[in-house]
């Protein structure tokens, strides 16, 4: 098969790479930092996103991006989503003309609105897959039985892929509807920060599983409008990805929303981060999507308000709660 690449070592693209590795692949992991490709071959561990978890042997570190990419037959992108065309501007002139790329960034591009997915197409060329589902990366790096959806518009692809993925503890279903699960992926991270400033608030279960239920309903919404699959979001990436994102204390996109509600700055808050919460750049992102689209999103549309604005959690609430009267479907 050839070799692996898989660009970003943070914590879902080492746990990816360590998955790859344990199986049997020859991966190469590229890091932008130097300072971690360092302390990844000293060590054998990612010590800066996960601490004490050692990794596969089959794993070679690198900052070289050609190193990483001449030998590639697969490309696995876990760079945020904001970062990566600049990573694949440079990455585009080092591929293989057959290399396929499978994008696990979860978020919508500021500016142009694309999923990660398009942002591949449009500086490549080359055949793109998502992969995408419920899937904390400390638990898949120990192995905690879970399960995804892999993307590709060729069945035949999806089906290779799903063979390169699928182990005894990380079970690997396919789709075809790329968008679809690109965005479900994506907006799920709004809706977290939503659910986060509610349990930051104190609102309590009830007020969760509202915003869970109708979040649902304005991702679905959105992605009808833009041409996936109303069923892709009853399924992995979408329903899955969403009550897990909205309840797990793992969740970046999560803490920060409960950390806003609980009284903190958003400043402050990802002052203190080392990972990326790709939904505090998504909520501007999707909130334009529904602008451009005519479809109502009032949850986005809020915590835009919120992130991008200063709109003080309750004020929101109280909006939300104000809101004209409806029929629910």
């Amino acid at each position: 098969m050839g070799y692996i690449a898989v660009i970003g070592a943070g914590s879902w693209g080492t746990t990816l790479a360590n998955l790859l590795g344990e199986k049997g692949h020859d991966v190469f992991l590229w890091a932008y930092e130097q300072e971690l490709v360092d302390e990844m071959k000293g060590t054998g561990m990612n010590g800066t996103y996960l601490p004490g978890l050692p990794l596969s042997h089959n794993i070679e570190v690198t900052s070289d991006l050609g190193k990483a990419l001449s030998k590639a037959s697969y490309i696995l992108n876990a760079v945020p989503t904001q970062f990566t065309r600049s990573v694949f501007s440079t990455a585009k002139n080092l591929l293989s003309e057959k290399s396929v790329i499978i994008s696990a960034s979860k978020g919508i591009e500021k500016g142009t609105l694309l999923t990660v997915s398009s942002i591949l197409e449009e500086l490549t060329g080359s055949e793109v897959a998502a992969l995408s589902g419920p899937s904390f990366a400390k638990e898949v790096i120990k192995q905690l039985p879970t399960a995804v959806t892999v993307a590709a518009y060729d069945n035949k692809t999806a089906l290779v892929l799903q063979d390169v993925f699928n182990t005894d503890t990380f079970r690997v279903y396919t789709n075809s509807d790329v968008l679809g699960v690109e965005l479900g992926g994506a907006l799920k991270n709004v809706m977290a920060i939503a659910s986060g400033i509610s349990d930051g608030l104190g609102l309590g279960a009830s007020t969760r599983a509202a915003l869970i239920t109708r979040g649902l309903a304005e991702m679905t919404r959105l992605g009808v409008a833009m041409g996936a699959r109303e069923k892709t979001f009853g399924g992995l990436s979408g329903l899955g990805d969403l009550v897990l994102t909205c309840t797990g204390a793992l969740s970046r996109n999560y803490t920060v929303g409960f950390q806003l509600g609980s009284g903190r700055t958003l400043t402050d808050i990802l002052g203190e981060m080392k990972m990326v919460a790709e939904g505090v750049a998504t909520s501007q992102s999707a909130y334009e999507l529904s602008k451009k689209h005519g479809v109502e999103m009032p949850i986005v549309e809020q915590i835009n308000h919120v992130i991008n604005e200063g709109k003080k959690p309750d004020q929101a609430v109280k909006e939300l709660m104000s809101r004209s009267l409806k029929a629910e479907f």
